[in-house]
């Protein structure tokens, strides 16, 4: 079975499992497009022509890529004007996939699409991540950097320097070259005075 659709101000004959390049749709790959502009339908011998359309006919089709074209180089030259011009354009293109040719005005089957799940799943880790963190900029003396160089080390959160022990900082000041100064600015004490207030 084949038909004829019009798309994009050209007419293309189709048939099931066709791949085709045609003008930019607006749509994205996976996508199910249907193209009710059908001229002609065909059958075996027996042929359908529309005046100018094919009543409750209609074709569908699965969008595979949105691509370019090959460059196409314009230029203008006058000569003797010192006037040259070069532009280069690539036409915007879609590669479809010819799934299913429809008569009768039957309608194309719904198909799934998993899409919505990956966003909500998305939208949830950034949440999780925010309840296992502190902003541990809120102890004076810690900026954006040391903030780095405490997650690398393991400490997450104002509640594990609060409970910070002698074996904790002077592990920390170990790896991270402190040189007292987690006792000197009172982190604990910051720390505590933070989730007091809470």
């Amino acid at each position: 079975m084949f038909a004829v659709i019009k798309t994009g101000g050209k007419q293309y004959k189709v048939a099931a499992d066709d791949v085709l390049t045609i003008e930019k749709l607006t749509a994205e790959a996976g996508d199910t497009v249907t193209f009710d502009e059908v001229l002609m339908v065909g059958a075996e011998g027996d042929v359908t022509i529309g005046s100018p359309l094919v009543e409750g006919a209609s074709v569908v089709a699965e969008l595979v890529e949105q691509k370019r074209d090959k460059k196409v180089i314009i230029f203008k030259k006058k000569r003797r004007q010192n006037y040259r011009r070069k532009n280069g354009h690539r036409q915007h293109l879609s590669v479809v996939r010819i799934t299913d040719i429809l008569t009768g005005g039957a309608k194309p089957k719904a198909t799934k699409k998993a899409a919505p799940k990956k966003e909500a799943a998305k939208t949830e880790a950034p949440a999780a991540k925010a309840d296992a963190q502190d902003d541990l900029k809120l102890i004076s003396g810690v900026g954006p950097a040391l903030e780095k160089k405490l997650h690398a080390a393991g400490v997450t959160s104002l509640k594990q320097v609060a409970e910070f022990t002698k074996e904790d900082i002077e592990r920390i000041d170990a790896e991270l070259n402190f040189k007292g100064r987690i006792e000197r600015e009172d982190w604990i004490g910051q720390a505590k005075e933070m989730l007091a207030g809470k």
